[in-house]
């Protein structure tokens, strides 16, 4: 089997992926997965697609990621890996856009408006 390269998105993050089979090992910027996102929340959502379909020890996953904090890199992974599952077999779409692992979640952060504190938060009104 060659080489599958896949991208997924979320907020500002962008995850390129490389996956071949192999033992299971997933690298992510050139560390192991574990020293890159020492949460093991963070871990389990990478890994959630390949948990799902029951391949978690049958390909190596190699990733590029950049932008946005951790959470939305692993979700962008996510997203990439569950991408690449479906080109490999097609038959593992139903079960992974039943969990929704194969939607690009649309929600970004709302640019801060003029004459405002924040995106919505206007400076605190007084009467008098």
């Amino acid at each position: 089997m060659d080489i599958i390269n896949t991208i997924g998105r979320r907020k500002t993050s962008v995850a390129r992926i490389y996956m071949k089979s192999g033992s299971g090992a997933v690298t992510v910027n050139n560390k192991d997965i574990a020293a890159y996102f020492p949460s093991e929340i963070l871990q389990t959502i990478v890994k959630q697609p390949l948990t799902l379909i029951e391949e978690v020890s049958n390909y190596d996953v190699s990733v590029n990621v950049g932008g946005g904090g951790p959470k939305g890199q692993a979700e962008a992974i996510r997203l990439a890996v569950s991408r690449a599952l479906v080109k490999i077999n097609e038959e593992h779409r139903s079960p992974l856009k039943k969990e929704g692992f194969l939607t690009r979640d649309p929600r970004m952060v709302e640019r801060k408006k003029y004459g405002r504190r924040k995106a919505r938060r206007a400076f605190q009104f007084s009467k008098r």
